[in-house]
């Protein structure tokens, strides 16, 4: 088959995709990407097809506006932003994605790529298959990942409404822009209340990358498969800086603390609360230098200032990481048996948290409007001294390394080819 992926978003909604791509690609597919400009480095380098989707979405989040709508947490301040850029940008991903899809047998896509994916699948007669990082198909055992878990209290039919609420405040969200889609590419628009009757969402299977031992297949999901996760680990060439190496074995097991690309209103201030945090809690630190305001003459002794590193090699080296709780960096950590420390801003990152918390590998979530000194260094404090919690999250992190999401899902795609779903 010859494959295109759609994968717009940050580079953190982008690797899933990738890591899917390489497992299609290892298994004799043909596999492009259409993303945006500046991962074609990344895309590229793992041996796939690249088409550039206009736009510079890691710019946009780091953006001052929009680092400070991200620290605010206000989702629907948030979403409409979005919505608005989505919008504008909405004409050039017709082009782009038209050209990028011509020739596929086959589009697969995540909620970042789904209004593209759609409007592409009807353009050009190929199927589109949904493949997400979080729960997106309806439920009753649970409630949305954009709303309060404590409504599971109210009832399996307040839980299963809560989904169809966020899919209609997501759907309503990107209307505007899958509009302007649509007219270029010479196509109706779809229903007001969205495209979940579609045939992809009815007849072709749903791909959740995500494990079963984090979040078990609800039993009212019928073509929705829990593959594991689409981890995109390390190149096999890449080696760590020196420094870090020596700083890792100069002492007991840091911890690390990085929030991704979750803005700061007042970096300076977050520089300081952190370090606060890491003196009261006694323990030695790797931060991630994703905030502007830190600088290596700031930093203690007992503190590394680090760039981007990979996940899967540094996670293995640390005692407990505090993170936003975006899906990837929380997969990452629950893989490396490490207890995890949520700190959520805004979307999913709250369900997130709630659910480590609920698996006992990890403190109460501290969302990040409520952050303090005190509360950050009592959870790691916690975490560095909770036998039972460090030992269910090793027992965790082996099952999940024990699965293989990328295999799974290849093989629920080509199971659906060979007996003619599409």
């Amino acid at each position: 088959m010859d494959i295109a992926v759609i994968a717009l978003g940050s580079r953190g909604d982008v690797q899933p995709y990738i890591a899917l791509g390489i497992g299609f690609k290892r298994a004799g597919h043909a596999v492009r990407l259409i993303t945006h400009e500046n991962y074609r480095r990344l895309v590229e380098s793992s041996g796939l097809g690249f088409y550039p989707a206009r736009g510079d979405v890691q710019a946009f989040a780091e953006s001052d506006e929009m680092r400070d709508l991200l620290a605010s947490g206000n989702f629907f301040k948030i979403t409409a932003k979005t919505a608005s850029a989505a919008k504008e940008a909405a004409a050039h991903w017709a082009e782009d994605g038209l050209a990028g899809s011509k020739g596929a047998d086959l589009l697969l896509a995540g909620y970042g790529g789904m209004s593209l994916g759609l409007a592409l699948s009807e353009k050009l007669g190929i199927p589109l298959i949904h493949a997400h990082v979080f729960p997106f198909t309806p439920t009753n055992e649970f409630a949305s990942v954009l709303l309060p878990q404590n409504l599971a209290k109210l009832g399996r039919t307040v839980n299963l409404l809560s989904h169809h609420l966020t899919r209609q405040i997501m759907w309503q969200g990107i209307r505007a822009g899958d509009n302007v889609i649509r007219q270029k590419l010479g196509l109706p628009s779809v229903p007001f209340w969205g495209p979940y009757r579609s045939e992809s969402y009815a007849r072709f299977p749903v791909l959740y990358g995500f494990s079963s031992h984090v979040i078990p297949k609800p039993t009212d999901w019928k073509n929705a498969h829990v593959t594991g996760y689409w981890f995109l680990d390390a190149s096999g060439n890449w080696t760590p800086p020196d420094d870090l190496v020596q700083f890792i074995q100069a002492g007991p097991k840091p911890i690390y603390i990085g929030f991704g690309s979750m803005g700061n209103r007042n970096p300076e201030e977050t520089k300081q609360l952190v370090l606060d945090a890491v003196d009261r809690s006694g323990q030695r630190a790797i931060l991630l230098s994703g905030w502007s305001g830190f600088a290596k003459e700031d930093i203690p002794d007992t503190v590394y200032l680090a760039e981007s590193l990979p996940h899967t090699w540094l996670f293995k080296q640390v005692a407990a990481v505090v993170h936003h709780g975006g899906a990837g960096t929380t997969a990452a950590g629950l893989r490396a048996g490490v207890p995890s420390i949520l700190i959520p801003f805004f979307g999913d990152q709250g369900f997130w948290g709630d659910r480590v918390y609920k698996l006992g590998v990890g403190p109460k979530p501290i969302p990040r409007k409520r952050l303090t000194a005190e509360l950050l260094a009592e959870a790691i404090q916690q975490s560095v001294s909770d036998v039972k919690m460090q030992q269910r999250a090793g027992e965790l992190g082996a099952k999940i390394q024990s699965e293989d999401g990328v295999a799974n899902a290849v093989e629920i795609i080509e199971s659906a080819v060979n007996e003619a779903v599409f």
